[in-house]
Formats: C-alpha cells, sequence, structure tokens
C-alpha cells in the first residue's frame, strides 16, 4: 500500500465488514512500524475511545479498533491533503492543519472521528484522534478515469522527463526504482480486495517511486530556467494523478467490502 493511512482505511473496512479479523489489521499496520500507539485530542475524544490524552503515553491500537466497533463505524476514508487541495478535511481545524503536515490521513465513517499517523521515534508510529464533527463527503473519482488520469500523465511526462535527461548521468537507475516499488507493494491486503485496485495502487506504487527519484535527482539534466520550468510542469500533473489514483483505489475497495456486508 502506498501509506499507513491506505493500509489502515482498508483493513479497518473489511474488519468492520467481516472480511478480516482484527489481528489481520494489527498485523498489515507493523508493515510501517513495529509499534504503533494512540492517543486523543480533547478529553471527550480520549473517553470516547477510550485511549489517552495528547501529552501522556500512547494507548494500544487494539484498544482503538474496539472502540471503532463499538461507536458503529462503518469504515475508513482516506484523505491526502497537498497545499492548494485540502479536500475532505472540513475547513480550517487543527485536524486538518496536522493532517496537512503529515500527507494523509483516516476519517472514519459513521463517527466524527480523524485520524493522522505520525512517526513520533525509530520504530514507533502514532495515530492521534480528533473530533471533526460532521466531516465533509470526498468527491468520488471512479477508478476507470483515476487509472486512465495516472496512464495519460505518465505518458506525457515520461517524454519530457527523458528529453531533459533528467536522472540519465545516475547509475542503476532502474534497480532503484524496482527496489522502491517492491517496499511500497510489500504490505498486504485483505482477502476480498479488487483486483482493479490493486492494479491501479500497483501503477501509482510505480510512478511515485519514479517521482521521488526525478525530486531526488533534481535539478537532474534541467539546466536552463527554462528546462527547470518544463521539468516542474512535466511532474506537477503526475504527482496530482498518483494521488487521485490511490485515493479512488481506497475508495473502491472501502465500497467493495461495504458491500459486501450489506450482502450477509
Amino acid at each position: 500500500m502506498s501509506t499507513p493511512s491506505a493500509t489502515f482505511a482498508v483493513w479497518v473496512s473489511a474488519w468492520l465488514n467481516g472480511s478480516a479479523a482484527s489481528d489481520d489489521v494489527l498485523d498489515a499496520l507493523t508493515h510501517w512500524a513495529p509499534l504503533h500507539d494512540v492517543v486523543a485530542v480533547g478529553q471527550p475524544t480520549a473517553d470516547s475511545l477510550d485511549v489517552p490524552l495528547r501529552g501522556q503515553a500512547g494507548g494500544q491500537v487494539a484498544g482503538l479498533l474496539a472502540a471503532v466497533r463499538r461507536a458503529e463505524c462503518t469504515g475508513g476514508r482516506l484523505v491526502l491533503p497537498v497545499p492548494g487541495d485540502v479536500r475532505g478535511l472540513g475547513g480550517r481545524s487543527e485536524f486538518a492543519g496536522t493532517a496537512l503536515h503529515a500527507g494523509e490521513a483516516v476519517v472514519l465513517l459513521g463517527a466524527p472521528i480523524g485520524l493522522v499517523p505520525e512517526p513520533i521515534a525509530d520504530g514507533v508510529l502514532r495515530w492521534t484522534a480528533f473530533d471533526i464533527g460532521d466531516a465533509p463527503a470526498a468527491e468520488h473519482m471512479p477508478l476507470g478515469e483515476a487509472e486512465h488520469e495516472l496512464t495519460g500523465a505518465m505518458r506525457v511526462a515520461a517524454g519530457v522527463l527523458t528529453e531533459l535527461g533528467v536522472a540519465k548521468h545516475r547509475s542503476g537507475v532502474r534497480e532503484e526504482i524496482t527496489a522502491r516499488v517492491a517496499h511500497r507493494s510489500a504490505a498486504p491486503w485483505p482477502e476480498g480486495t479488487p483486483p482493479r485496485a490493486l492494479r491501479v495502487l500497483q501503477r501509482a506504487n510505480e510512478v511515485s517511486a519514479i517521482l521521488d527519484l526525478a525530486a531526488e535527482d533534481a535539478p537532474g539534466g534541467a539546466l536552463s530556467s527554462s528546462s527547470a520550468r518544463r521539468r516542474a510542469d512535466a511532474l506537477r500533473p503526475l504527482f496530482d494523478a498518483v494521488r487521485v489514483a490511490r485515493l479512488a483505489a481506497v475508495d473502491e475497495a472501502v465500497r467493495v467490502f461495504s458491500d459486501h456486508a450489506d450482502k450477509h
């Protein structure tokens, strides 16, 4: 998967709808860090979730899952905010600011709770819970449309990046990309995750690995100011396409697990 929030959203949705066990959720999260804990912002949120208040030692994710079940949540929604596009977070709030800084969050469906994961120490990921009130509904992006946009953006940018010579002087580029994709694709998925969603996320991982390499290689072959602008212009739609593709794929997986529950 692409982020801890994506892992949490899909696995919790599968668990809440009878397609996975709680231990499966906990095991899947260890891909991102060996240890996870939970704190809440505000005493009412801490009390409702039965987790420690921020500033105290973190509680266990297993306790958070039990609270999610008690709250009758139906799943999780992935949010990947970036400057200029914070859809799904509502208005200005501490939750929105923290999620924007982290670049990701989970909004629980059926409960006014948002979760933001952030590393706090080597091997430790902390989930901070916020009371977010009535979170706005996310815009639905059909998975097929997201996949088409990702493929198109990749085709256009690849030509420009080749022309500008990005990373051409860097040895072992293909091996680096392969290793990055392998790590991002190693996290387990619940049984029953739609194959098309998996395919889109795999492609998004591939494109993301190339983008990261291009960013590290800056300025790469773009030696003139005009080339630098062209390089940035080529990368920008790719970043957007990767983000939208991941959102659409996770949304599709959550929808499928929810539909599975409705049929039983």
